[in-house]
C-alpha cells in the first residue's frame, strides 16, 4: 500500500538503487543506517520495497552515501519525468530535471509546501546549496537556526550542510522551484 504519493514500483526501484549504492561502497545495512541516522528496519524496508520512500529519509540516506537524491529516485540516464513525486512531512517534491556538469550535479524540483506543518530536512554534505524561488504563497526556509522568508517572485539561497526547514507562512500552500547543487566528490 502506498500512502505518500509513491507507487510500489517506485519503492522497489529505489530499493534496488539503494542496495547497489550501499554495496558499491562496501557498507552493511547497519553501517548505512547508523551513518544516515535512520532505523535499520526502515532501511531494510526501503531496500526490499516494502516501505514507502519518504523525502526526509531519502535525503538522509543520500547524504550518508554522498550522492544527490536523484541517484536514489532515478535510474542513471532516465529522464527526470520518470521520477514520481516524493512526499515529506510538509513538502511534496517532484523532480523536473537533473543537470550533470564536471564540478557538480544540479537537481531541479517543483516543490509544494503544505500549510500547518514544518519539515526539517537533514544536513546535506558540505558544499551543497539550495536555491528556492517562490511562485505562490509565502515560505520560511533555510537553516533551522536562521530561516529565510520568501514570497511570490522572490529567491533565497542557503548552504544546506546543516539541518534546514521548509514551512508555509500564512493560509496558502507554497508553490516553488528548488534547485539543489551538489558538488562532485
Amino acid at each position: 500500500m502506498t500512502t505518500h504519493g509513491t507507487s510500489p514500483q517506485q519503492g522497489s526501484a529505489v530499493g534496488q538503487r539503494l542496495r547497489a549504492l550501499r554495496d558499491a561502497r562496501g557498507l552493511t545495512l547497519s553501517e548505512l543506517a547508523r551513518l544516515a541516522g535512520v532505523g535499520k528496519a526502515t532501511l531494510s524496508g526501503l531496500e526490499n520495497g516494502s516501505r514507502d520512500p519518504r523525502l526526509e529519509t531519502l535525503y538522509a540516506i543520500a547524504a550518508a552515501l554522498g550522492v544527490p537524491m536523484s541517484a536514489l529516485t532515478l535510474d542513471r540516464g532516465a529522464p527526470a519525468s520518470a521520477a514520481s513525486p516524493v512526499r515529506g512531512e510538509a513538502v511534496v517534491s517532484t523532480l523536473l530535471e537533473v543537470f550533470e556538469e564536471p564540478a557538480a550535479t544540479y537537481e531541479l524540483f517543483a516543490l509544494r509546501i503544505v500549510v500547518g506543518v514544518d519539515q526539517v530536512s537533514p544536513a546535506h554534505p558540505a558544499g551543497v546549496t539550495e536555491h528556492l524561488t517562490v511562485f505562490r504563497g509565502h515560505a520560511r526556509v533555510g537553516p533551522v537556526d536562521a530561516p529565510l522568508a520568501a514570497g511570490p517572485g522572490e529567491h533565497v539561497r542557503w548552504a544546506a550542510d546543516t539541518p534546514h526547514l521548509y514551512a508555509a507562512l500564512g493560509p496558502d500552500e507554497v508553490e516553488a522551484s528548488l534547485l539543489i547543487r551538489t558538488p562532485r566528490r
